[in-house]
């Protein structure tokens, strides 16, 4: 069986409007009393810095092209504080604006809608400034400024995508006594199926394994890239590939890393190019009950 499904996520649940951010459950923008600078945002849909492994030649012009990975995005913000009515809101305002903008360790999603599309990056707020000058003091306006750093610099669509495959095998086969034209029985699973990734840059899938099943295999063609695992999973194990940090896991808490087989890709290289990719499920030892899951989000740079 092969099914695909789509689920709505938190990020960017208050946007309503082009132009809106959404942060740390704050909205930003058109309809709020948060209003962007006319500048608009920037770092935004730039190309960010480049890494570039290229190699200069010792004994000729140029160098040997090598691969290029996009440094972190850095997105600017001018926010203009525009209380109105009742007096005293201005206080309320920018405190809840400084709140959601404190220093954290942890990244959370920065949400934006342009030309009814909203995507975010995951992000942590890297400076702000709030000028409380003698406009603010008198009035409660000000122009604030805000950047957040996105270490993934990738810019995701907020609808989760899924994928579940199955192992292959077959339905009832040939009913006898014969009856013309033969009936051969048709596969219940072909343990194929496409994911497509409709932005512009590579995306990294979580895959889940679940079993019964020995030696779990998933193969893209589109990439050549294989996971496979050297372990036998019971019917209530499941094995979680996260291919953006690298991790294999055991249920909860356990890493199995170290059981990937000969052959099999580093999880991180493991991604879902722009467009169609053809994934196929296989494994030594199985069952129908066999299965493999893959969640992701389409990128975009």
């Amino acid at each position: 069986m092969t099914e695909t499904t789509t689920a709505t996520e938190t990020p960017g649940s208050l946007i309503t409007q082009d132009g809106q951010i959404q942060w740390a459950g704050l909205l930003l923008g058109p309809g709020t009393p948060y209003e962007i600078d006319r500048e608009g945002l920037t770092g935004w849909a730039d190309l960010p810095g480049l890494d570039s492994g290229d190699a200069a030649r010792p004994t000729g012009h140029g160098s040997w092209a090598g691969a290029q990975w996009s440094q972190p995005r850095t997105i600017t913000a001018g926010i203009w504080l525009v209380p109105g009515a009742p007096s005293g809101a201005s206080g309320e305002l920018l405190d809840a604006f400084v709140r959601a903008t404190a220093v954290a360790d942890a990244e959370q999603w920065l949400a934006v809608r342009l030309q009814g599309r909203t995507t975010g990056v995951r992000a942590r707020v890297t400076q702000r400034a709030v000028p409380t000058d003698r406009r603010y003091a008198t009035g409660g306006i000000t122009r604030m400024t805000v950047q957040w750093t996105a270490t993934d610099p990738r810019r995701y669509a907020l609808r989760e995508e899924a994928l579940s495959l199955a192992l292959p095998h077959h339905g009832d086969g040939i009913d006898y006594p014969l009856a013309y034209p033969v009936d051969y029985g048709t596969p219940t699973s072909t343990g194929s199926g496409v994911a497509v990734n409709t932005g512009s840059a590579d995306t990294c899938p979580q895959v889940v394994f679940t079993g019964p099943v020995t030696r779990p295999r998933l193969v893209n063609h589109t990439t050549g890239r294989t996971l496979e695992y050297a372990l036998t999973l019971a019917a209530d194990d499941r094995l979680t590939v996260d291919t953006l940090e690298g991790t294999v896991v055991l249920g909860e808490r356990a890493s199995r890393l170290y059981a990937a087989a000969p052959g099999s890709a580093p999880e991180q290289l493991f991604v879902l190019r722009p467009g169609e990719n053809r994934l196929e499920f296989r494994a030594a030892e199985g069952t129908p009950a066999a299965s493999v899951q893959l969640s992701w989000r389409s990128a975009h740079l």
